[in-house]
């Protein structure tokens, strides 16, 4: 079994790379990571090299899945010390497609979680961690193919253009190119699908703090800051994800009592939409576009307008399980085929080999976009007696992000 002998001595594979995968599935089968956490702290104290970069960057996942943050990107920053490229544990076998993903330092928010999509494959994914004090090395894997896996922010924009200079002639297929990627901020992607028929994607403006704090005090109109529209209003920090410091903001002294919680400095501001379904309950989907072809990842249904799956109660509710798995059992004729025309001009005009879109649908049946990026988290490790229907449509997109690799390397020999 590859973990400790009879004598109880270590063997090479308590040395490797655990992975995001594993570990996260565990935490959601509700293992307690803690006594794990421990061995890894001292598995990296004991082990020199690799032993002790792999079990800093698996301490780095125990603690964010724990919620420790800070912690967490400081063992992460140890590793980083130590080495920079981690070989992901994902090939099954023998691989047939050798993939370098690059990265940057950061929360699982930072990069595509390409370990997800590639679990359990024929695909050996190796990542290679570039960024402030971390140049490209001199020395590489051998690899058939390059992913920029880094997510859009501002911190990372200076990066992103930084690699694309190093890539230009790059002698590999290079996938999700950076100056495409640098085009997914929330304000620059409302731009990019502007007009697209089918599409409402409100605009998305970007506000300094003082601007909101005018808008606050009545001094200014919210209209002169939006363009396109009147409270109620979506407000969240630059650069925030997942919800954190989101809120629905309806009239100027709620602007005020905001702005006194949040000390950030910039915002994106846009016009709320009421998305509500007839039911009175809210929908939003999560799509990925691999090579322009939709795929459903999850639907999430709720009575509050800020959705997220875990925050959803999808686990507790069967009737809402129910609907998502006729969702997906019909999407390609239902959900896809109402938006095949948006989802197809949206594929375009982000020019990104992989994205993810989370979207929903209005009241007369447009596509409304919530957002697009190309480092959102699909994945298949829901409990599988609870979400039977889960596995099959994730193995759906799986498989597409694997023939997305193979045909990049065919175009290669052509």
């Amino acid at each position: 079994m590859n973990t400790h002998n009879r004598e109880g001595c270590r063997t090479d594979q308590d040395d490797k790379l655990i992975g995001l995968a594993k570990l996260m599935r565990m935490a959601y089968s509700g293992v307690d990571l803690a006594p794990l956490g421990a061995k890894l702290i001292e598995r990296a104290g004991t082990n020199p090299g690799t032993a002790s970069a792999n079990a800093l960057m698996d301490l780095f996942t125990v603690l964010l899945l724990r919620g420790e943050r800070e912690l967490a990107l400081s063992m992460q920053a140890e590793a980083l010390q130590i080495q920079q490229i981690y070989s992901a544990p994902t090939a099954s076998g023998q691989a047939a497609i050798r993939l370098l993903a690059v990265m940057t330092p950061g929360d699982l928010m930072a990069n595509t979680p390409l370990e997800f999509l590639l679990e359990d494959s024929d695909v050996a994914l190796d990542m290679l961690y570039v960024g402030q004090g971390l140049p490209f090395p001199a020395s590489l894997p051998d690899h058939d193919l390059l992913f920029i896996a880094i997510a859009e922010s501002d911190q990372n924009l200076p990066l992103l253009a930084e690699i694309g200079s190093a890539i230009k002639a790059w002698p590999r297929p290079v996938l999700n190119r950076p100056d495409r990627i640098a085009l997914m901020s929330r304000n620059d992607a409302c731009a990019l699908l502007k007009g697209v028929p089918g599409v409402v994607m409100p605009d998305t403006v970007r506000a300094g703090r003082q601007i909101l704090e005018q808008v606050s005090r009545q001094e200014r109109g919210i209209t002169d800051t939006l363009g396109d529209g009147d409270f109620p209003v979506i407000v969240r920090p630059v650069d925030s994800h997942a919800g954190q410091g989101l809120d629905k903001i309806d009239n100027a002294a709620a602007m005020a009592d905001y702005l006194l919680k949040m000390p950030n400095s910039e915002f994106y501001v846009a016009r709320f939409v009421n998305y509500r379904s007839k039911d009175g309950q809210f929908r939003k989907y999560r799509i990925v576009l691999i090579e322009g072809q939709p795929y459903i990842c999850h639907l999430a249904i709720s009575e509050h307008w800020m959705i997220h799956y875990l925050n959803a109660g999808m686990a507790g509710s069967a009737e809402k399980r129910a609907e998502e798995a006729r969702a997906m059992a019909d999407f390609d004729g239902g959900f896809a085929r109402r938006h095949t025309e948006a989802l197809r001009t949206i594929g375009e005009r982000a020019g990104l080999d992989y994205l993810g879109i989370d979207c929903g649908e209005t009241a007369d049946g447009q596509l409304l976009i919530f957002e697009i990026d190309s480092c959102m988290i699909v994945h298949a490790i829901d409990p599988v007696d609870v979400f039977p229907y889960k596995q099959p449509q994730m193995r759906k997109v799986f498989d597409a992000f694997r023939r997305m690799l193979g045909h990049a390397m065919q175009r290669a020999v052509l």
